[in-house]
């Protein structure tokens, strides 16, 4: 997975409808994988329908923008759109719960300040520390959050607005958006690929093996609240490398 998101700083060049087409059939499963995984933690008023439409928008942002040249891996990049545009729409339905994001930029603050002090990769041990709390209340503060936690190209860099609060849509076609999105690629493609070993190969079997929790658990031999914790705990990681001060 070392090539995950791989981008280099330049512009992508144009994508055909027909290969946008092809990557969008032939990933759609993914969306609504994706989908019915946040319908499970949301509302009952909140319909699946609604966050798989959001979803293939999100697919088809991915497919006209993915550069194969670069050796990238499109189901990562393109999960993690897919993800972004779902929680747009909750956000604009109202229908992110406000706790949940408190308890995702809790998580995020303490990763950072536990990386810096240690000048590297934090254990768990280390992050529950920081939050002055016991390891199994971490680990559940983490699967809380993880539902919410995903990265999103917008938000990184933007610590200063609560997460989804204030969400900035996808800038316009503009040449310097276009290589400051690049460079944001760049760097998720680094901070993915530093993630510990088990992190980066949970990401890599849930977004391009397009494996489900309890599928990955049976993989690594420990059970789907485990891969649920493991996956959170890579999403929650990424933000805190990549978000801005603390």
């Amino acid at each position: 997975m070392s090539a995950v998101l791989a981008y280099k700083k330049t512009a992508s060049p144009e994508v055909s409808a027909k290969e946008v087409d092809r990557l969008v059939h032939l990933h759609a499963p993914l969306v609504k994988r994706i989908a019915y995984h946040l319908l499970a933690r949301l509302p009952a008023s909140v319909l699946v329908d609604d966050l798989i439409q959001a979803g293939m928008i999100g697919l088809m942002e991915a497919a006209r923008r993915f550069d194969d040249s670069q050796g990238a891996s499109f189901e990562t990049y393109a999960g993690i759109r897919i993800r972004g545009t779902m929680l747009d729409e909750l956000r604009r339905g109202g229908w992110l719960p406000r706790t949940a994001l408190r308890k995702l930029r809790q998580l995020t603050e303490a990763t950072r300040a536990a990386e810096r002090e240690l000048g590297g990769e934090a254990s768990p041990e280390a992050i529950a520390r920081h939050l002055g709390m016991d390891l199994d209340s971490y680990y559940t503060l983490v699967r809380e959050a993880s539902e919410f936690g995903v990265v999103r190209f917008a938000d990184l860099g933007n610590e200063e607005d609560e997460p989804w609060e204030n969400g900035i849509a996808d800038s316009g076609p503009g040449p310097q958006a276009q290589v400051e999105e690049d460079n944001l690629r760049a760097s998720i493609a680094a901070a993915v690929d530093l993630l510990p070993p088990r992190e980066k190969l949970v990401m890599s079997l849930y977004y391009e093996q397009e494996l489900n929790l309890r599928e990955i658990g049976e993989v690594l031999g420990v059970s789907e609240s485990r891969v649920c914790q493991i996956h959170g705990q890579a999403l929650v990681r990424l933000r805190a490398r990549l978000g801005g001060g603390a």
